[in-house]
């Protein structure tokens, strides 16, 4: 009888011992979830910021374009032309130049997207990071310029030259400020950036 009872209590801490077993692997595959759960949380959000710099670069492309495209045919005779004020020249040139920028930016874009490499990814970081904080920081000086002038232009009359220069300074802001959250998630994804 002691051999029965020692038999079943040796059974039973097998049983424990399986059981433990069980949840033990249960764990290591719990753990394996968890790291696979991990990585794929972390791919999609790769894949939102890159969707949302691109959303944001299309738009800053947009803008721009509309910016000097409006300063540029912004000519109603005699003193009234947009090439007789420094000013409203450079925020034409600086559009210009966000436009080129950000239609590169979109190239780049589409190469990856159709499996291409243009740069090697840590080049192409810090390329995106400084392009976008340059023409940002260009934008919103051309902006900064700009304003001031309109304002005097609008105390005396406020005319259709006035409100021409007026919407293409607001165009150039809303680039700016689309480029400067280009700049935030570059740099966010930047700082992210494994370096082993």
């Amino acid at each position: 009888m002691a051999a029965a009872v020692a038999a079943s209590s040796g059974a039973a801490d097998v049983e424990k011992g399986a059981a433990a077993d069980t949840t033990s692997n249960n764990n290591v595959v719990d753990g394996g979830e968890g790291v696979v759960g991990g990585v794929v949380r972390r791919w999609r959000r790769q894949d939102l910021l890159e969707k949302a710099v691109s959303a944001l670069r299309v738009a800053a492309w947009a803008f721009s374009l509309l910016a000097f495209l409006v300063m540029a045919a912004n000519d109603h005779g005699d003193w009234r032309q947009f090439e007789h004020y420094q000013e409203y020249r450079y925020v034409v040139a600086i559009g210009v130049l966000a436009f080129i920028y950000t239609t590169l930016q979109l190239v780049r874009h589409g190469v990856r997207l159709t499996g291409g490499q243009d740069l090697q990814p840590k080049v192409a970081l810090l390329v995106d990071f400084a392009g976008d904080q340059v023409t940002a920081y260009l934008l919103m000086s051309a902006v900064s310029a700009a304003i001031p002038i309109t304002n005097r232009m609008r105390e005396g009359a406020d005319n259709v030259f006035t409100d021409s220069s007026a919407a293409s300074i607001s165009m150039a802001f809303f680039a700016f400020v689309c480029l400067a959250l280009s700049a935030l998630l570059s740099g966010f994804k930047l700082a992210k950036q494994t370096y082993i």
